[in-house]
């Protein structure tokens, strides 16, 4: 701890320093090596764990370094010595060392990498365009965006569809979603709600695609299904559109799945998160001091799974229930219990799955991340402060922190129950789950209007933007903002 410290201290002085520094060479060569012995640091704690990564995060870097300049020199790094100039080549990039970035760090970088990327498909798009009106082929033209066109009674059907027509390049192009028969204009919200709506009809355990598990309240791949692989499919995509599309999403599925995308095998402690009753049960086969392991675990190198309401046996490893579990093999069949459940009875339907995500979100970008980073980007969090909410919110027309109506709104909201506020979240936002930048990130509008208090409050899912007409008391506001919650979904201009 004390070198990782005074290392750190290092990267932050110098840092802070580095236009003092006369001689650039000299600021390269000193902060290289500060962060290079972090580095050694880093790789000697990933074998022998004596603290957590995020010891070795340095969270002034944020405020010290443009991270999407750095992001940049760093891509261009990576893009290979003949397309790199001279000044690239030598400069220091500390996207290089990412385990010193924190999670909101590494999520500005994918933003900024989605950016770059989103660029070239549009500029790419309105090329084609240009060469198609010069050579008289208007109708060959292409939308510099990603458009797709939904209905909200065959979500499932028509987004297969939709994303099945179009090329891995348009998949790179900004999202608009155009959901049949109403009248919004996406510039963000329909977007919000077409991925909420999308991934819970997707992950209905109804469909036989995933298991859930009651003790965790999370899912995973079914062992058997019957559906095709172009569901698992299209789940990844969507999965990684969000990602691509800074768009949070609530998916209940455990660290090892964001363990699986970014390389990293899952072991027993996933198994805990997933199904904490197994886990717990192999976690006592392995403490268990006794020499009599057969006798009292009764195992052999099989496991027993349940697919639509029949108990099949399924062999571990070959011959396995000819194989007793005892004291020397037993961390080989917690093993291999483990790698069955998250490699061997889910691989066909897994790659499916990573096959999509990685088509849209995959890259060097996103090797930057720790699974639990990948997770936190992607569904955000649940650590809610409704105060900050209150003390980041922005009044605009006739309204101000002091205004009467905004009082009755906060005394309002502030007794209303957990369950209540998420919806109101889900109503303003499209999503209940809050950023990895944190509360005030959502940065909540409250606008007046010259509607009358018969009307209901209106959001702009978009903009975090709330319509709230001057209400006359706590009673009429709190009944209309009730009963605008329980029939938000849905985009109209009426």
């Amino acid at each position: 701890m004390k070198l990782v410290n005074l290392y750190k201290d290092a990267v932050v002085y110098l840092l802070q320093g580095r236009k003092t520094f006369l001689i650039p060479v000299l600021f390269n060569n000193y902060i290289t090596a500060a962060l290079k012995l972090l580095e050694k640091l880093y790789k000697v704690n990933l074998k022998v764990k004596h603290v957590e990564y995020d010891t070795f995060y340095i969270p002034e870097i944020s405020s010290l370094v443009d991270i999407q300049e750095d992001y940049l020199m760093w891509f261009l790094h990576q893009a290979g010595t003949k397309t790199r100039p001279s000044i690239i080549q030598d400069a220091v990039t500390l996207c290089s060392y990412p385990f010193i970035f924190d999670a909101q760090a590494k999520t500005k970088m994918l933003q900024t990498d989605a950016e770059l990327q989103m660029q070239v498909a549009v500029n790419g798009a309105n090329l084609q365009n240009v060469f198609m009106l010069l050579t008289l082929e208007p109708l060959l033209a292409r939308s510099p965006f990603l458009v797709l066109h939904v209905r909200r009674n065959n979500l499932v059907g028509d987004a297969l569809r939709e994303l099945s027509i179009h090329s891995d390049i348009d998949l790179k192009k900004p999202l608009k979603v155009i959901f049949d028969g109403e009248e919004a204009v996406d510039a963000g919200g329909v977007t919000k709600e077409f991925f909420l709506l999308l991934l819970k009809e997707l992950l209905n355990p109804i469909y036989g695609m995933f298991t859930y598990y009651q003790d965790s309240n999370l899912l995973w791949f079914s062992d058997t299904c019957f559906v095709e692989h172009n569901w698992f499919h299209l789940i990844g995509i969507t999965c990684g559109l969000a990602i691509y599309n800074s768009t949070v999403v609530d998916l209940h599925f455990p660290l090892a799945l964001y363990k699986k995308l970014l390389n990293v095998n899952p072991g027993l402690e996933d198994l805990k998160e997933l199904s904490p009753t197994e886990g717990r049960s192999l976690q006592e086969l392995l403490d268990y001091p006794g020499e009599d392991i057969e006798e009292t675990f009764c195992l052999n190198f099989t496991i027993c799974r349940e697919s639509y309401g029949v108990i099949e046996q399924k062999k571990l490893i070959p011959e396995g229930d000819k194989v007793t579990v005892c004291k020397e093999n037993r961390q080989e069949f917690v093993d291999a219990y483990v790698n069955y459940i998250f490699q061997i009875s889910v691989h066909e339907w897994y790659t499916a799955f990573s096959s999509g995500f990685l088509k849209v979100c995959g890259g060097k970008v996103l090797e930057l991340f720790q699974p639990s980073e990948l997770r936190a980007m992607m569904v955000g969090n649940s650590n809610y402060n409704w105060e900050e909410l209150e003390e980041t919110a922005i009044y605009k027309g006739d309204y101000s922190a002091t205004h009467p109506t905004v009082k009755l709104f906060w005394e309002t909201f502030h007794e209303f129950p957990l369950e209540k506020k998420k919806k109101f979240l889900l109503f303003l936002t499209g999503s209940d789950r809050i950023p990895i930048y944190g509360m005030a990130s959502l940065q909540m509008v409250i606008q007046s209007t010259a509607s009358g208090e018969e009307y209901l409050p209106v959001a702009h899912t978009c903009y975090n933007l709330l319509d709230l007409p001057k209400y006359s008391s706590k009673e009429i506001l709190s009944a209309r903002l009730t009963q605008a919650l329980d029939n938000y979904e849905g985009f109209s201009l009426a």
